[in-house]
């Protein structure tokens, strides 16, 4: 099982663990990760067995004043290195910059193309590409659990070459402006990647409780980086260590800020570990870390 597949393997059992799904839908859903029998059996269980805080088990909505309006998004295509990539583009009107957004591992849904035109109503040009352009886009698959095992098949280092290509694309459309990247859960984690790869256009980025990955270097990068936490997240803040010495190994501008009450993909307002406190502070530092970097002056 690669690094990628145990992520999102994990996934699934820690949503069986927090009662999001049933166990007929998780091993559903760890079968089309190509995890089956005792494997499935045994990695349902190690959660299972993990006390999770009362704090993690309450799904509380109530003080959801978080103003996420919006500009429209449409959808678009560019050339990327092996076809035609995906995205969604929201256009500000007097952009101060660009941001490509990387989706969560259920692809490039509304919630996704929201956070864009958020950006653009914010003054930040947004691009969210989706990651399975290749295979038809997101669109083109029946479900989350589908959408989640076609994005384990894919070699990571294609991730990388299409949001390369998605940053020379949001480059060309912004124009002399800087660039920025943000990604949630798995998209986070993909993030991660893309600051590894030195990609010299980016100025900062916010991975947003992403995994680190293994062995990341980031010492060809000049981003800066706010890397953005749940508290109740100890699947993925135990990788949070060895970011935070990859960070000072590339000696980046950084700062991880952790809310300790949030749970991971606290800032999706569409999902059932949505804190809309946190998720409103989250996007305000998100918004003044892209603010305060900026390379093209």
């Amino acid at each position: 099982m690669t690094e990628l597949q145990k992520y999102l393997a994990e996934e699934v059992a820690e949503d069986l663990a927090d009662g999001i799904i049933t166990r007929r839908e998780a091993l559903r859903r760890l079968g089309l990760l190509g995890v089956s029998g005792s494997a499935a059996t045994g990695l349902l269980a190690a959660f299972a067995s993990k006390p999770a805080p009362a704090a993690k088990r309450t799904r509380d909505r109530r003080g959801a004043e978080t103003e996420w309006a919006a500009v429209p998004t449409r959808a678009i295509t560019f050339a990327g290195p092996r076809g035609a990539l995906m995205a969604a583009w929201a256009k500000a009107d007097k952009p101060r910059g660009g941001v490509l957004v990387i989706h969560e591992n259920r692809g490039l849904t509304e919630h996704i193309r929201t956070v864009a035109g958020r950006f653009a109503a914010s003054g930040y040009s947004a691009l969210a590409l989706d990651l399975l352009s290749e295979e038809g886009g997101t669109g083109a698959f029946p479900g989350e659990a589908e959408v989640a095992a076609a994005l384990s098949q894919i070699a990571p280092t294609r991730f990388d070459a299409d949001m390369r290509a998605s940053m020379k694309e949001l480059d060309r459309r912004v124009r002399s402006r800087d660039l920025c990247a943000i990604g949630f859960c798995f998209g986070g984690g993909m993030i991660w990647r893309l600051i590894a790869t030195g990609e010299q256009r980016l100025s900062a980025a916010a991975p947003f409780y992403g995994p680190f990955p293994a062995d990341g270097d980031l010492r060809r990068s000049r981003a800066a980086v706010l890397g953005v936490y749940g508290g109740l997240d100890d699947r993925v803040n135990a990788t949070l260590p060895a970011a935070k010495a990859a960070l000072e190994a590339a000696r980046l501008k950084h700062e991880l800020l952790t809310f300790n009450d949030a749970d991971h993909a606290f800032f999706n307002d569409t999902g059932a570990r949505f804190n809309p406190h946190a998720a409103a502070e989250a996007w305000r530092r998100a918004l003044n870390w892209f603010d305060g970097h900026h390379h093209r002056e």
